[in-house]
């Protein structure tokens, strides 16, 4: 759903490139820049006191319009329109480190401000920003920016774009940005913000993206939403909005995208959410919602993705025809109060990619999908399903992702056989049984990266590992698999998350593991180990979580962090450990006294 928001964005973003100021476009060579403005630059390089996008590098010279100053762009007297920094953001090892200089409000000139995903610029937003009175762009997305969004920026009237997502910052949206009556875009979304929204918002009539996503927010969806006629965009989502959803909202026809998930949303959906018919993307999941889902939702001739999960809703399903959300492509209706005991025709016998219906008390064996090739993931846990396994993955081509856990299902491992480009297996809490051996072999595909069958009846033991393996994660935990770990889960070298905990384990902890760099999890209890816990277990730097509770070690704990730092309990039940966090060993403890 992410990446479907980032699209979202970036369209609106382009969408602006005809509206920018004709600096943007010039062929028009600029002259030589304003010595005013080239200090005003370079104080703000001063305030940067490292950058390994090597981009202010490039600020030398006199003449910072001469196309040498990466990022900035004049006009032919010489005045700086255009200050664009942007920094990866998915790349840790880029940034800039720093605070934003007061100088930047010194460009009198400057249109478009753009200072993104540089990750480690700290400090207010200054508030001579607000003397930018001829800015039509202010992005400063994804940087550490603290303290409160002033007040000043509702100055800016010719602003059309406003982002300060990804942020530290905090207190409440200002009121005074109702007064930017020519904002298209606003996004606040990945910070602290707290308070309602403000109703000064309603004069925001040109608004095509709208969104508050990840804050504090409280109170009510304000009624003046519904006069927005141009958006497009509405992401309130992860905050603590209530009350019911106001009628105006639904008379938006050109709304495409609407998320209010994960807030305090009460009340039923009405029947006029079928009158939102451009309507392509709906999540109103994890809230207090009740009632039907109406049966207006067929009426969404543009609806490819439907989220309603973690809600209260009751039966019946609307009865949906064939032709009633002819777009539909990924569904979820996991952990409401529906009974449907199977699912319904008009989910299995359409071409979806995501179905999730988790907690929905189906019944009965698994079910026939009519298009089972389009398939990409598939939730069907913690339902009453029973039977076997061995036919449901046929024809599933282009399955990413399925899990079954928390069900009844009874079969051999050597019953499964999962499309060759699955990454993801989750089979907890059921009635399987069998070896492990029957899905960890040398034909294991390299795409799998999550297999869970914990809290099964499997038995056998733990097979080797051969090089290729790409497992992120490996959960066997609770059940009867005896036998010891295999040297060879040093292959596993992707391995981040490890549970082998309630089996019958023998023999010793392997120093091979050891190699296991990015393991961040790693659960050894109520086995029947013996020996020491290796000090190799020390090369792993990012362990958050370790317990070795409950076998038969002994000795000295590694002393390093974070395994002389653990809770005494991740190593209780064990012959004789010493060492911390507990007591000291008898060698250790007589040379301290002498």
């Amino acid at each position: 759903m992410q990446i479907l928001v980032w699209v979202f964005e970036v369209l609106f973003i382009s969408s602006l490139v005809g509206v920018l100021p004709l600096s943007l476009a010039e062929t028009t060579s600029p002259g030589v820049c304003s010595e005013a403005d080239r200090a005003a630059l370079l104080a703000f390089k001063a305030k940067i006191v490292k950058d390994t996008t090597g981009i202010l590098s490039s600020w030398i010279g006199r003449d910072c319009c001469g196309g040498d100053w990466e990022g900035v762009q004049c006009n032919p007297a010489g005045r700086v329109t255009t200050l664009a920094l942007q920094g990866p953001v998915k790349d840790s090892s880029m940034y800039m480190k720093g605070t934003l200089s007061s100088s930047l409000g010194s460009l009198p000139f400057l249109q478009v401000l753009v200072i993104s995903g540089m990750k480690l610029i700290t400090g207010p937003i200054p508030d001579s920003f607000s003397k930018l009175t001829r800015l039509t762009q202010l992005v400063l997305e994804d940087n550490s920016l603290q303290g409160n969004i002033p007040s000043g920026l509702g100055l800016l009237s010719h602003l059309q774009t406003l982002s300060l997502a990804g942020n530290h910052l905090k207190g409440p949206v200002p009121p005074s940005l109702g007064n930017l009556r020519n904002l298209g875009m606003i996004n606040l979304g990945r910070n602290s913000l707290s308070g309602p929204i403000p109703t000064s918002l309603k004069n925001l009539h040109l608004l095509q993206s709208f969104d508050l996503s990840f804050n504090s927010l409280s109170g009510f969806i304000p009624e003046f939403l519904g006069q927005f006629r141009n958006i497009t965009f509405i992401d309130l989502s992860n905050n603590q909005l209530s009350a019911h959803l106001p009628i105006s909202m639904f008379n938006l026809v050109s709304l495409s995208y609407l998320s209010l998930s994960h807030n305090l949303l009460t009340g039923t959906i009405p029947e006029q959410v079928g009158n939102l018919k451009s309507l392509t993307s709906l999540s109103l999941s994890s809230n207090k919602f009740i009632g039907h889902i109406p049966a207006s939702i067929s009426r969404l001739q543009n609806l490819w993705s439907l989220n309603l999960s973690r809600n209260g809703f009751s039966d019946p399903l609307p009865d949906v025809s064939n032709r009633g959300i002819p777009s539909l492509l990924s569904i979820d209706l996991s952990f409401n109060n529906l009974s449907l005991g199977t699912v319904p025709k008009w989910i299995t016998e359409r071409q979806l990619s995501d179905v999730n219906l988790a907690g929905c008390k189906l019944r009965g064996s698994l079910p026939r999908f009519t298009r089972p090739d389009s398939l990409s993931s598939i939730d069907l846990s913690n339902n009453f399903l029973t039977g076997s396994i061995s036919t449901f993955f046929t024809k599933m081509t282009s399955l990413q992702k399925v899990k079954l856990s928390n069900n009844l299902l009874k079969f051999d491992l050597s019953e499964l056989k999962v499309p060759d480009g699955i990454s993801s297996i989750d089979l907890h809490s059921n009635q399987v049984c069998g070896s492990l051996s029957s899905i960890l072999n040398n034909r294991t595909s390299s795409f799998l990266e999550v297999i869970d069958v914990s809290n099964n009846l499997i038995s056998g033991t733990i097979p080797e590992f051969s090089e290729g393996l790409n497992l992120k994660e490996l959960n066997i935990g609770s059940n009867k698999i005896a036998g010891q770990i295999p040297s060879s889960i040093s292959n596993l070298i992707e391995l981040e998350r490890l549970d082998v905990s309630r089996n019958l384990i023998t023999g010793t902890i392997p120093m091979s593991l050891g190699r296991l760099a990015n393991l961040h999890w790693l659960d050894l209890s109520i086995n029947r180990l013996t020996g020491r816990i290796p000090t190799s277990l020390l090369g792993i730097k990012f362990m958050r979580h370790a317990s070795f509770r409950a076998n038969r070690l002994c000795g000295e704990i590694p002393q390093g962090r974070p395994y002389n730092i653990f809770p005494a309990s991740a190593y209780a039940h064990n012959l004789c450990l010493c060492g911390k966090p507990m007591p000291p060993c008898r060698g250790k403890k007589q040379e301290t006294s002498q």
